[in-house]
């Protein structure tokens, strides 16, 4: 009689717990901080402030935020005149340890240089996001539509034939598993289209109530916002530059770092 052994539930837990853990991927996170200006410590952030001909910039880093790493800033007008704001006039190059420029896989013999965000235009990219993720959709509908026509057609022709029991158990396992094959990608389909457009709903609100925005600032005022810079995973240094056209450029360099750390598992 062969013997049956039995392993503690507590064990099974335990077990299965370290498997989960083993298998969570590591995930990237990027952390910025200031190296250049007045840098102080307000609230736990590294904070920096640069003046330059009257332009003050007030500039942390935030978080990042899908695709970018975003920077909280103010900017203020101690001119006498009035200035426009443009977050399009931040840019940045990227820099490595040594501080030398990247080179710019786009473009052969430049510097890795891009601007920020343009809340504008981003805006308006969405609404033609939103055009072709419908359009997308409408296209995986047409598609299932057909595959369950053609998957109706075969079953209902296969059906009619006569065919041994093995046959017909064959038949009806894979008409079977066709049916849910077109109902996975079905939601699939849906699920992606609803996950896209959730998305874009947030990156309208980023654009509209978190970004900074254009701005006419007279002689005394400021206003504050997130810059959007592009992710540069490379990059050990971003050199940023805030420009009041003829008038005056503001320099910033930010120290960046690359962290591993373990998805959490819910």
């Amino acid at each position: 009689m062969k013997s049956v052994y039995f392993v503690p539930s507590g064990l099974l837990t335990s077990l299965f717990v370290m498997l989960l853990g083993s298998c969570a991927p590591n995930v990237t996170t990027y952390q910025l901080k200031p190296v250049s200006g007045n840098v102080s410590m307000v609230d736990g952030r590294s904070v920096t402030r640069v003046d330059q001909q009257g332009i003050g910039v007030v500039a942390s880093f935030e978080r990042e935020d899908i695709e970018f790493v975003t920077l909280d800033v103010e900017v203020k007008n101690l001119t006498p005149d009035s200035i426009d704001v443009n977050p399009a006039d931040f840019k940045f190059t990227a820099l490595n340890g040594q501080q030398d420029t990247l080179a710019d896989p786009q473009h052969i013999g430049y510097a890795l240089t891009r601007p920020a965000a343009d809340p504008a235009y981003e805006t308006d990219r969405l609404v033609m996001k939103r055009k072709l993720e419908e359009k997308r959709l409408k296209r995986a509908k047409i598609l299932n539509t057909v595959l369950m026509v053609a998957t109706i057609a075969s079953d209902v022709s296969s059906s009619s034939r006569s065919r041994s029991y093995s046959e017909y158990a064959s038949n009806r396992i894979s008409h079977s598993l066709a049916y849910q094959g077109i109902a996975i990608k079905r939601a699939v389909d849906h699920g992606t289209f609803a996950n896209r457009m959730q998305r874009y709903d947030y990156e309208e609100y980023r654009w509209r109530e978190l970004a900074l925005r254009r701005h006419t600032l007279a002689p005394g005022e400021s206003v504050r916002g997130l810059v959007y810079l592009t992710k540069v995973p490379d990059a050990r240094f971003l050199s940023i530059s805030y420009t009041v056209p003829e008038q005056v450029t503001v320099p910033l360099l930010f120290e960046q770092e690359l962290v591993q750390q373990k998805k959490k598992r819910r």
